[in-house]
């Protein structure tokens, strides 16, 4: 018997109420620059791009390579306008375990610097918390820290706020902090940090966020101890981390949760050849994270703010011809599949183009303006972040 279209038109909307997904249409940010809560303040995104823009002004010379002419204009107009894209007020790594009074006093004095932020609008577009571990030692000081916080800004958070969880074992201590959100009547969202061993399949991990959890932070130097591996041998490159970065990605692909790359820990500081090494490990970190489709990552120091935007804008510099031709000439053949050059494209490209000039608009690699006159779409169907929409509309 023949499918009559009413049941064809119930059958696709319940298909896409469950499919449906917010990936394509959330900003990513590039980077999560980690501080110790007791540095916090409602300005402190403004004084790290002061010192970043001195480091580029000061460095950029010595590594031509790393800062182009027109990537050098970038990276410098986006650290005067945007320095930092997104900040975690840290009371774990970067903030160490001080006295149950010292920790109190710097709860609730970063919660009234964030609600004077918000008044004077001083804060990045996206920041968070990252509390201790819900393990057996550390649990009831996270879970007071949380509450001192959380209390303080009484329901006045910044849209997107979200809370960190480091050191996850099981998909307990992730529901304990969904529960602690919800005991507290708090929207905040959760990203979990993949950092160990128990924590690589991310699934149930984001499943007992019960809807909270938005991004997955990889914690490189924590995981490869787990493993055993030495001080000497540990770096983001090491095959045991393309192996978690790859179950990460296996984990979230197709789901709204961003998947972040985790940091380059030899700082760009102290003589100029050590800064100029520094600098350029960090540069080669993100471009390998970028190819293997990890579009965020840590950033520890204001100095790596200026690296991590010349390495994103030359990314996405070095695509945009190869990128814009096949969009144009695949939306002009509706989606059949079509070759470019020696390229071929099929059905699930047209939403991987897109992305690559919305991440690029997002970040400041290019305006709307030039990905509009690239691509030849319009800024309202880029700003679509749907591919099939653009189609359809056509």
């Amino acid at each position: 018997m023949p499918l009559n279209s009413e049941w064809i038109d119930h059958i696709a909307k319940s298909l896409a109420s469950a499919g449906a997904s917010t990936l394509h249409s959330r900003r990513q940010p590039v980077h999560v620059v980690y501080g110790g809560a007791h540095l916090f303040q409602a300005a402190t995104a403004a004084k790290l791009g002061t010192i970043a823009l001195r480091t580029l002004e000061a460095h950029a010379a010595a590594v031509p390579e790393l800062f182009p002419p027109p990537i050098y204009e970038r990276v410098a107009e986006k650290l005067r306008r945007e320095p930092v894209e997104d900040y975690r007020i840290d009371f774990e790594d970067g903030f160490g375990y001080r006295s149950d009074a010292e920790e109190d006093t710097h709860a609730l004095r970063a919660a009234s610097e964030l609600l004077k932020g918000m008044k004077q609008g001083t804060l990045p577009p996206f920041i968070g918390l990252r509390i201790k571990p819900l393990t057996p030692e550390s649990c009831r000081r996270a879970l007071r820290t949380l509450d001192l916080f959380l209390s303080t800004c009484n329901g006045k958070l910044p849209a997107g706020f979200v809370v960190t969880l480091p050191k996850i074992t099981s998909p307990r201590e992730v529901a304990a902090l969904a529960d602690a959100l919800d005991a507290l009547h708090c929207d905040a969202g959760i990203e979990i940090m993949i950092e160990t061993p128990q924590s690589l399949d991310g699934r149930p991990l984001a499943a007992a966020a019960r809807g909270r959890c938005t991004a997955a932070h990889f914690g490189a130097y924590d995981y490869t101890a787990a493993l055993g591996i030495v001080s000497s041998h540990q770096d983001l490159l090491h095959p045991a981390c393309d192996y978690a970065r790859y179950r990460m990605q296996e984990s979230f692909a197709g789901s709204p949760v961003f998947v972040a790359d985790g940091a380059t820990s030899t700082l760009p500081t102290g003589e100029p050849d050590a800064i100029h090494r520094a600098m350029r490990l960090h540069y080669h970190h993100v471009t390998e994270a970028l190819r293997a489709g990890f579009y965020q990552g840590w950033d520890l120091h204001p100095a790596q703010l200026p690296v991590r935007y010349a390495a994103v804008y030359s990314f996405f510099a070095q695509g945009l011809d190869a990128a814009a031709s096949r969009l144009r000439n695949f939306v002009a053949m509706a989606a059949q599949a079509t070759r470019t050059g020696d390229v071929f494209d099929d059905a699930a490209t047209g939403q991987g183009l897109l992305n690559y000039f919305i991440r690029a608009m997002n970040c400041g690699a290019m305006t709307e303006q030039e990905a509009a006159e690239a691509s030849a779409l319009t800024a309202a169907e880029l700003r679509s972040a749907s591919f099939q929409q653009i189609l359809d509309r056509r």
